[in-house]
C-alpha cells in the first residue's frame, strides 16, 4: 500500500528557506527531507518571480489560507440546501460566482445564512469529487481563460489581404458619444459562424446597456445579413437604435443600402482590431458558452436563440451595477415614450 501524501509541514519549509539560503540544489533539499523533488519544486516556485528569497512563514501562511478557503466553500454549501439550492440554480442560468453573492445579498439583505463569497463558490465546485456533480457544474461555468484561444495571430502581423469594402466610413470617423458611452442608441455588430457554409448568427449589442439581440442567418450573405440585421432593429425604438459599429467582414458589404433602409449609419473598424468592439466581443464571448465553436446553427431552433437571448439579456451585470441589460434597456424604451 503506497504511503499517502503529507502536506509540508512549518519545520519542513524552514528546512527548504535555510536550503535555498545555503544554496543547495532541489534536488539535495528534497533528500534532506525524504520528500519528492516536484515537492519541493512546486513549493519554491509557487512565487516564480522571487523563488530564492522563499519564507518559511510566507508558505505556511499561503497553505492555511488555501486550506481555510477549500474548507469554507464546501462546509457552507454542504450544510445548506437552501444556499446551495439558489447556487446551483443560478449557476444553470450561467450567471457567475459573483453575480450569485450579489443576488443573494439584494434578495435577503437580513439572512446572514445565505452569504457566500464567489471564491467560496468556487472552491466548492472544483473540491467536489470527480463526478457527475462536479462536471456538470463546471460546463455551467462561464469559460475560463485557462481554455480561451489568444485573439493574436500572426494574421495581424500581415498585410491585410482582404478585399476593401467600398464607401466604407472610419471608426475613427465615429460620433465622440459613440466612444464615451454617454448617449444610447449605439450599436456593435459581428457573426458567430459554425461550419462555413451552414447558417450563422449574427449578434448586435447596445453599448451603453449591452442590451443584445441575436439574429438568426440562413448564410453569411451580404444581402441576406443586411435584411435580417434591419429587420431586427427595425422592432426597436428609433431613437435607441443611431449607429452600428462593424469590423470589415465582406457581410457587411451592402451597408449603404442597410442605411438607406433603416438610417442606421455603419463605421467600420480597423482590420484585426478587436477592442475596437469591445463590448461585442465580449458578447460573443459569453454566446459561445452556449453555441461552441462548430456549432451547426441549421439545427438550432429560432427558440432557443431566443433562449439564449433571454438568459444574457436577465443576467444582472457589474458594469450597470448590478442590473440586467434588459432592465437597463427597458428603462430607455420607457423614457422615450
Amino acid at each position: 500500500m503506497e504511503p499517502t501524501y503529507q502536506r509540508l509541514t512549518f519545520e519542513e519549509r524552514e528546512e527548504i528557506s535555510r536550503g535555498l539560503a545555503s544554496r543547495l540544489s532541489i534536488r539535495e533539499i528534497a533528500r534532506r527531507l525524504s520528500r519528492s523533488p516536484s515537492t519541493i519544486s512546486r513549493e519554491t516556485k509557487k512565487d516564480r518571480k522571487h523563488w530564492m528569497r522563499y519564507r518559511a512563514i510566507v508558505g505556511q501562511h499561503r497553505m492555511q489560507r488555501a486550506a481555510a478557503l477549500r474548507r469554507k466553500g464546501k462546509m457552507k454549501l454542504s450544510s445548506s440546501s437552501s444556499l446551495l439550492s439558489v447556487v446551483t440554480r443560478k449557476l444553470a442560468l450561467a450567471w457567475s460566482p459573483e453575480q450569485i453573492v450579489v443576488y443573494l445579498k439584494k434578495e435577503y439583505p437580513r439572512d446572514m445564512t445565505m452569504r457566500i463569497s464567489h471564491e467560496a463558490i468556487y472552491q466548492y465546485i472544483y473540491v467536489l469529487p470527480r463526478g457527475t456533480l462536479r462536471k456538470k457544474l463546471i460546463l455551467d461555468l462561464r469559460q475560463q481563460r485557462a481554455f480561451r484561444r489568444s485573439r493574436v495571430t500572426k494574421r495581424g502581423t500581415t498585410a491585410e489581404k482582404r478585399g476593401k469594402i467600398a464607401d466604407m466610413i472610419s471608426i475613427e470617423e465615429r460620433p465622440l458619444e459613440v466612444r464615451d458611452r454617454t448617449i444610447p442608441g449605439h450599436w456593435e455588430g459581428d457573426i458567430v459562424v459554425g461550419d462555413r457554409k451552414k447558417p450563422a448568427l449574427g449578434t448586435l449589442v447596445e453599448r451603453t446597456t449591452r442590451y443584445a439581440l441575436l439574429v438568426p442567418l440562413k448564410e453569411k450573405n451580404a444581402s441576406i445579413v443586411r435584411q435580417a440585421y434591419a429587420k431586427a432593429l427595425r422592432q426597436l425604438p428609433k431613437d435607441l437604435v443611431k449607429t452600428l459599429t462593424y469590423d470589415q467582414g465582406k457581410e457587411m458589404s451592402e451597408h449603404v443600402q442597410f442605411t438607406v433602409d433603416t438610417g442606421v449609419r455603419v463605421y467600420f473598424a480597423h482590420p484585426h482590431s478587436p477592442w475596437e468592439r469591445g463590448t461585442n466581443e465580449n458578447t460573443n464571448g459569453l454566446i459561445r458558452q452556449f453555441f461552441p465553436k462548430g456549432t451547426d446553427f441549421s439545427k438550432v431552433s429560432t427558440k432557443q436563440i431566443r433562449h439564449v437571448q433571454n438568459l444574457l439579456n436577465e443576467r444582472p451585470r457589474k458594469t450597470l451595477d448590478w442590473k440586467t441589460p434588459k432592465e437597463a434597456f427597458n428603462h430607455l424604451v420607457a423614457l422615450e415614450h
